[in-house]
């Protein structure tokens, strides 16, 4: 299984050939967190956006 890890979290990584993209999610999580990119360099910044965002939103909701 492919990984990455960014800020302490891990995310599960597929490559579609159908569609030609990385996608993954972000896991060990209760919400589903997923992100995509056409490269690996996009992929990367996508994951690292989606950490981010995601630990904003906790942050305003108080989770």
């Amino acid at each position: 299984m492919n990984t990455m890890t960014y800020n302490g979290y891990h995310a599960r990584i597929e490559f579609d050939a159908e569609d030609d993209v990385f996608f993954g999610k972000i896991a060990g999580i209760s919400d589903i967190i997923g992100f995509h990119g056409d490269s690996v360099a996009e992929l990367k910044k996508a994951f690292h956006e989606a950490v981010d965002d995601y630990l904003e939103t906790c942050r305003r909701i108080g989770k």
